[in-house]
């Protein structure tokens, strides 16, 4: 192994080995670590307790915690408990963000210490949603209570309680009998300006807001309270008013200066009897920014994972991924090429057995049936053995050897034409496995085509896929917001599903360009679906004529397309394009081949642009009399853009008929611009002189017209049948099998 490979392979087994860290983490953090709430109500009884009777106490303030493992958890807190207070009181910023995380944090680190202890909600306490986790946990953000021969008060300075009625609290509580000896206020936000000079450049914003203050100081001096206490900026600072001590406290875990004013430290306050002592406790400690760093990741990590599940999984899930992907990339072998030595000759001299799973089958008209049908018969025709999974339609069945009719569920569509089949009839399945395929042969990436690729699965015999629909197209189908379907779930759907099968047919080489586009890394075939070139080719003349006349289109010049008439196929493109030609060619007609849920919409449209006798409507034509209606036309036009081949293009040119079309995927590969017939934009002028030109020029017509059989000629049903038992041939030896299925008892 390369030394190269072996640092690949040690960063693979390193991301496992985070993973298996972070997974046993989790654990212990939701095993292990208490929840916690009303915590404040605890530890004021504890306080009233310990001072019970009591005139003689000391007690300490810290301010500015934020969350510090390495100076608050690690030095102050030892000292504290060593120190001889009764109790502790963080003066604000005991968080340094009011997160879920930052919460646990702190309380995992308070739990340190061998005392009681009590919060002042504070700036950061309540920025980002804060305060409601401060409320839940710890209590409300304005309380008093009396404990020995002392009252203490938590201001809320950061303004989430009404100014009004916290001040009006504030005078009732200093003013409230009996009167004890001492008062102290813990407010997080100064009531009284520092110097800052030689410190940082601060603006007034770490203060109270100044209606409050200078209302709140004043009742405080009034009160005769013995000190306030507050945090917010990284200094000690100590000033005195009206016999009250302002005291400014933030260096117990904060970044701070290490100079004379900023440096780490606690505050203790010592009370005996009617005097009170303030005394700052510097720290000769500093935090190395290498340790510093180290707890910022540590508090990172502990968020990710303590928070909740939503950070765990999803952080979990990166890693998985890039630890697959490591392994993809390093240890998975990868050949690019396709194997050359693979032999499908065994497979391809043999009589196969393909079961063939489609949403819509014949009676049912539409090019996907259409394409069945024919493929059935080429592999008919070269001595393989073909089942039809397909839905079955209302009407007496007819004896269909060759096909699985599965009962029905509802019809679906705008015409309600479509029908769903019941992929839970019991028959469904006992057919597939009494015929036991060699090779499943799906025709959508949904519903029945699913089934097939189900049973591929458990009878382990190839899938094979055709694209024959642009998904995207049919939007209008789909109970969906339709950007939703057309632009994301149409593409998903099909490269997920192709991406399951073993190979994927396509028509077009423009169809082998969208799915390779999309993520499709299956084997792509390109093979137009064949057409019964021989039926088009020919047709008794007599047999024309009376079509022509039943029709009434004796005398007519005639152009001709052949659809379903459905939003997608762009009918109204068409007859806006063609109307003005229609109105001043009075011998032309055109001739609308086809049915389905527009047909009323397209009727009435004919008559609002005047072309009542100008476009003939024939309704739904079996296909085997098709050949004679594309022989009653000089031109066969097309606007649809939905289509992955158009088969009815390759139709028109065997019945020898030149085609304008509105370039699209599929159809750009079949016709030549020029040479077979003429593909333009979406743009109704450039479509119009195209269809004018054909037919205002006999010769042209005529060229193009003997290009477009000899083209249509190569895609005979023949070609059509062997094509496609090669790709099963070639699905077959890649599976390295040669003997028939096993009946899988799972299916059953």
């Amino acid at each position: 192994m390369s030394r190269n490979s072996r640092g690949w392979q040690l960063a693979f087994t390193l991301s496992v080995l985070l993973v298996a860290v972070l997974v046993g983490y989790k654990v212990y953090l939701n095993f292990f670590e208490r929840d916690f709430a009303a915590v404040h109500a605890y530890q004021v009884a504890r306080i009233q307790s310990i001072l019970k009777d009591r005139d003689r106490f000391r007690f300490a303030v810290v301010g500015n915690i934020n969350n510090s493992i390495g100076i608050f958890e690690r030095k102050i807190v030892p000292e504290l408990n060593r120190s001889g207070v009764d109790f502790v009181v963080s003066a604000g910023n005991a968080v340094n963000g009011s997160g879920e995380d930052k919460y646990r944090a702190l309380y995992r680190s308070l739990g340190h210490l061998r005392l009681p202890y009590l919060l002042t909600f504070g700036e950061n306490e309540h920025s980002r949603l804060g305060s409601y986790r401060f409320y839940e946990h710890f209590g409300p953000y304005l309380f008093s209570f009396d404990a020995g021969n002392s009252r203490f008060l938590f201001l809320d300075s950061a303004g989430l309680t009404h100014a009004s009625w916290q001040l009006g609290w504030l005078e009732q509580q200093l003013q409230a009998a009996p009167l004890p000896e001492h008062t102290f206020v813990f407010s997080g936000h100064p009531l009284k300006p520092v110097d800052l000079s030689g410190v940082l450049e601060f603006d007034d914003s770490y203060l109270m807001e100044p209606v409050m203050r200078e209302a709140a100081a004043g009742i405080i001096e009034r009160g005769n309270v013995d000190a306030v206490f507050s945090a917010n900026l990284p200094l000690y600072a100590q000033q005195r008013h009206h016999n009250t001590d302002y005291v400014l406290t933030g260096g117990a875990g904060g970044l701070v200066l290490n100079n004379e004013r900023s440096y780490y430290h606690y505050v203790i306050i010592d009370v005996q009897g009617d005097r009170v002592t303030i005394t700052p406790m510097p720290l000769e400690i500093g935090q190395h920014p290498f340790w510093r760093t180290v707890e910022s990741l540590w508090l990172f990590v502990h968020s990710l994972f303590y928070v909740g599940y939503l950070n765990f999984i999803l952080l979990m899930a990166v890693l998985v991924a890039i630890s697959l992907w490591l392994r993809g990339l390093l240890f998975v072998e990868r050949d690019y090429y396709p194997d050359f030595d693979l032999d499908a000759t065994p497979f391809a001299q043999r009589r196969l057995r393909i079961a063939h799973f489609t949403n819509n089958y014949l009676p049912f008209i539409g090019g996907v049936p259409i394409s069945i049908d024919r493929l059935r018969r080429g592999l008919r025709q070269r001595g393989d053995d073909v089942l039809i999974v397909a839905p079955s339609y209302i009407g007496p069945a007819a004896s269909e050897p060759e096909v699985l009719r599965v009962p029905t569920l509802r019809p679906m569509g705008e015409n309600q034409e479509f029908r769903l089949a019941n992929i839970f009839s019991p028959r469904l399945y006992r057919g597939v496995l009494a015929y036991r395929p060699e090779v499943i042969h799906v025709h959508h990436p949904f519903w029945l085509g699913s089934v097939g690729l189900f049973l591929g699965r458990r009878l382990k015999v190839p899938v094979v896929f055709t694209y024959h629909t642009r998904l995207e197209h049919y939007a209008h189908n789909v109970r969906l917001p339709g950007p939703l379907f057309r632009n994301l779930i149409s593409h998903a759907l099909v490269r997920r599903f192709a991406n399951r099968c073993d190979a994927v047919v396509v028509p077009t080489d423009s169809a082998e360009e969208y799915l390779r586009l999309i993520g499709v890394k299956r084997p792509l075939y390109v093979q137009p679906t064949g057409i019964d070139v021989a039926r088009f080719d020919t047709a008794p003349q007599a047999r024309i004529d009376a079509l022509r006349s039943s029709l009434g289109l004796a005398g007519k010049r005639v152009l001709i397309t052949v659809s379903r008439l459905s939003r997608e196929k762009n009918l109204e493109f068409m007859l806006e394009a063609l109307a003005p030609l229609l109105r001043s060619h009075p011998d032309w007609r055109l001739l609308l081949v086809g049915d389905g849920p527009q047909k009323a919409d397209l009727r009435a449209r004919v008559q609002t642009l005047g072309l009542g006798r100008n476009v003939v409507f024939t309704g739904g034509v079996p296909p085997e009399q098709l050949p004679l209606y594309y022989r009653c036309a000089e031109l066969f036009v097309f606007a649809s853009r939905s289509e992955t081949q158009g088969m009815v293009i390759l139709e028109a040119m065997a019945a020898g008929l030149p085609v304008v079309v509105v370039r699209s995927s599929g159809i750009d590969d079949t016709v030549r611009n020029g040479e077979n017939g003429f593909k333009t934009p979406l743009n109704r002028e450039l479509w119009r002189r195209r269809v004018d030109r054909v037919m205002g020029d006999e010769a042209l017509r005529r060229r193009l017209a003997e290009a477009a059989a000899l083209f249509a000629r190569d895609h005979s049903l023949e070609a059509f049948g062997d094509a496609l038992h090669q790709v099963y041939a070639e699905v077959l030896a890649s599976r390295g099998g040669t003997s028939l299925p096993a009946v899988d008892k799972a299916c059953q």
